[in-house]
């Protein structure tokens, strides 16, 4: 599609009336209460999803690449921000052994066939958590920042600017959806930094494209009986912080992006997931308040997750197209959902009223770099809501401000960051080894309750206490790579290149039949 059809569709966005659709989603707020209250969301068990996120290079280089259209068509995965991102959703899955076997099936069956639709291209698909090498001949700042300026609106006669008219400005390398270059055109676009604040590194934008710099894995658990979900919700967010320490994998960010600063003050000012602070930057604005993209708090009850999404500031209002879906009954809240950037988020929705659930999304966790370690996070934040909820652990005592503090600190630090728990006895503890020890054995036995057997269960969690006992993350891999290099004689920029392309190279050999813990040898 043209830029003209592009103007085109953001003008339809642009002229929706803003306080008409808050009206049209607190009223269906109020209708999906009343369905949750009837047992419309109950389903008889829990079940899974997930969402994975790529972005695609140049196979030889490793350099980051644009994918055309028609072969994000031929792989069968939806756009993303970027033009250079892919994203995947697999279908949801009881969990159960086979529940957990078809996710991973799925998400390798899916990724085999879009890579060979790639790599016939001359591209291969990447899951990491922050692409650092731009495209060829580019650099990653003018990558981020290059935009268009477009007149949209019916004109008088006679007259080059009228009250009718307006210029807006889109991003060249955005995904054509009107939803994402609305954000920088809105009334409310001045809600959003679109700026990058990260140690050593500034960047001004006048789009949210800074946000494509990032990639994620959302893992999805839908919870049996829908008025339970705060007490998961509850769980959910206080694992967030270990869980992120784990998975860390974006501590660097495009080497031209940095300010004049020297490789070892990047190295030791780095934190190990940058993608927090991206997300945050580019979409609040730090003199607005709390921002949409932050840690959530503690829900008192379904129906205050309900009037969450609701009130959640609007920053596009879109063009809600209804059909026979069950949930197109509640479509303008369903379009507020996909602006409620919330670390953890509750969902409502389905296509039927059979099919009509209540889960959370669990959005912390970076792209992996293996299939292995991405479904191992799926199976072991599954196995922690099961059992965590159904035996009342005590960590839904840890304080919500400790939680929150936990959640920043893995950012920073990963697993050197002082995470605080409380284990299974009521003991408040910040050693590492225990507090692993209680989360590890929790998930063994939310699985195990779901029918998993104990070798199933130590192939899905293998991973991840390896990554502990290792004190070994993906951030932590790359931090050491790039350290070595510039012990070795390089500048920061060429180190940042050989840890990337290492980085790809170990991917291609180990994404499907192998995990992150043979990067480091047994």
């Amino acid at each position: 599609m043209g830029a003209e059809d592009l103007t085109s569709r953001l003008e339809d966005v642009l002229a929706v009336d803003a306080d008409a659709f808050q009206r049209r989603a607190m009223a269906e707020a109020d209708d999906i209460v009343e369905a949750i209250e009837a047992g419309a969301f109950d389903n008889h068990q829990a079940i899974v999803g997930f969402e994975y996120e790529f972005y695609a290079v140049d196979s030889d280089t490793g350099a980051l690449r644009r994918v055309p259209r028609r072969l994000l068509e031929l792989m069968g995965f939806e756009k993303e921000l970027g033009l250079h991102n892919a994203e995947m959703t697999t279908s949801p899955q009881p969990l159960n052994a086979d529940g957990l076997r078809a996710q991973e099936a799925e998400i390798c069956a899916r990724l085999r066939a879009a890579q060979s639709v790639a790599n016939a291209e001359g591209m291969q698909l990447v899951s990491d958590a922050l692409w650092t090498l731009p495209p060829a001949g580019e650099s990653a700042r003018a990558y981020l920042t290059d935009s268009v300026e477009r007149t949209i609106g019916e004109g008088r006669e006679g007259s080059d600017e009228t009250p009718e008219q307006r210029t807006v400005t889109l991003a060249a390398n955005m995904s054509d959806a009107a939803r994402y270059h609305a954000m920088a055109n809105t009334d409310r676009a001045d809600e959003a930094g679109m700026v990058l604040d990260c140690p050593n590194v500034s960047l001004e934008a006048e789009t949210v494209m800074p946000e494509s710099l990032i990639t994620s894995i959302q893992p999805h658990y839908q919870v049996p009986h829908a008025p339970d979900l705060p007490a998961y919700f509850t769980y959910a967010i206080r694992i967030a912080g270990p869980l992120l320490a784990l998975g860390v994998n974006a501590p660097f960010l495009p080497a031209d992006l940095y300010d004049d600063v020297t490789p070892e003050t990047i190295l030791e000012d780095a934190w190990m997931e940058h993608r927090i602070s991206i997300f945050e930057t580019v979409l609040n604005d730090p003199s607005a308040g709390a921002g949409k993209v932050r840690f959530p708090r503690d829900l008192d009850s379904v129906g205050d997750a309900v009037a969450r999404i609701a009130s959640d500031d609007t920053i596009v209002p879109m063009p809600v197209e209804t059909g026979h879906r069950f949930d197109d009954d509640f479509a303008h809240f369903r379009r507020k959902h996909g602006t409620y950037w919330r670390w953890v988020r509750p969902v409502f929705d389905g296509a039927s009223r059979s099919a009509a659930n209540a889960r959370i999304e669990f959005r912390p966790i970076p792209a992996q770099p293996t299939v292995r370690d991405s479904v191992a996070f799926l199976a072991t934040f599954a196995g922690l809501l099961e059992s965590l909820t159904r035996l009342e652990h005590p960590v839904r005592e840890l304080d919500w401000a400790v939680a929150r503090e936990n959640f920043y600190a893995a950012m920073r630090d990963g697993l050197e960051a002082e995470i605080h728990w409380i284990t299974n006895d009521g003991q408040e503890t910040t050693d590492i080894d225990a507090l692993y020890e209680d989360l590890f054995a929790h998930a063994e036995e939310g699985l195990s309750s779901q029918g998993l057997s104990e070798d199933e269960i130590a192939a899905y969690l293998y991973p991840l206490r390896r990554r502990v006992r290792q004190r070994q993350t993906p951030a932590a891999w790359k931090h050491d790579q790039v350290a070595r290099e510039i012990e070795n004689g390089q500048s920061f920029e060429s180190a940042l290149e050989s840890m990337q392309q290492e980085y790809i190279e170990r991917q291609r050999d180990t994404l499907f039949d192998g995990s992150f813990a043979e990067w480091n040898g047994e």
